[in-house]
């Protein structure tokens, strides 16, 4: 076997056909479930010490091996790719998880402390493994000019429902002497959970005017909600069909070869 940078690339992408590839992958998973649990427990034991060692270590591995490949997974010129590999969004990400390692390894110093907080990255890696999760996000970026679309209309009738009940619900609650909805912020967080018709019931108008306005809200958030769902279901099995097409086109080149 022999070992250059087309097959660490090889190696480091996710779900690469090919047995080293696939213990990778299993090596990546099991490192990022160690860099998780910790996460789950508030009392961080010395068991949760090796966790943290151990998936810096894997993550440190694979983000050089990573750098070290990415001309080969880029159009740009090879000093560029290099260059400016550390700034893309999942490069910064991978960076991140590595840092609380630090933290682990050398608890006084006080600047690293704030990177426990990026723990939470560890596990954003898993999307890169799992395939259903990887084509979830491509379709999210597929189709984000429909969701922005969809985003805005759900965001300004939330504006436009929380202007008219906060203007409209004036009365005082008897059981606190204050205001139903004491500021606008209220009033905007009562429209944005009326909209998702969820409902928790912690605001809710008392006017005969606003309890229609409701039953608008929620009706036109049941359109709303479900226009998201339809988009990214189509987006889904039309990314899944390519996929599996292309994965088709593969095969049938390797068995002409």
């Amino acid at each position: 076997m022999k070992i250059n940078r087309k097959w660490i690339n090889d190696l480091v992408e996710p779900r690469t056909p090919g047995t080293p590839s696939h213990v990778y992958d299993s090596i990546m998973l099991v490192a990022i479930a160690l860099g998780t649990v910790p996460l789950l427990f508030r009392e961080q034991g010395p068991l949760f010490w090796y966790f943290d060692v151990i998936s810096g270590a894997v993550y440190l591995v694979d983000y050089i091996l990573r750098w070290a490949t990415c001309d080969l997974r880029s159009d740009k010129p090879k000093w560029k790719a290099f260059l400016f590999y550390p700034f893309k969004p999942m490069a910064i990400m991978d960076l991140l998880s590595i840092l609380p390692t630090v933290n682990v390894l050398a608890p006084a110093y006080k600047l690293t402390k704030a990177t426990r907080l990026f723990k939470i990255f560890r596990f954003a890696k898993i999307i890169k493994y799992i395939e259903p999760l990887d084509i979830f996000v491509t379709v999210i970026k597929n189709q984000r000019k429909q969701l922005i679309a969809v985003l805005l209309v759900a965001f300004f009738d939330i504006l436009i429902t929380a202007i008219i009940i906060f203007q409209s619900e004036g009365e005082i609650d008897p059981n606190t002497g204050e205001y139903i909805f004491k500021n606008f912020y209220d009033a905007f967080y009562w429209a944005a959970i009326t909209i998702t018709t969820v409902g928790y019931g912690d605001y809710y108008p008392v006017t005969d005017l606003g309890m229609t306005l409701s039953i608008i809200s929620s009706l036109i958030g049941i359109a709303i909600i479900a226009m998201p769902s339809s988009i990214l279901t189509a987006g889904y099995m039309q990314e899944l069909n390519r996929r599996m097409e292309n994965k088709d086109k593969q095969s049938s080149t390797k068995n002409k070869e």
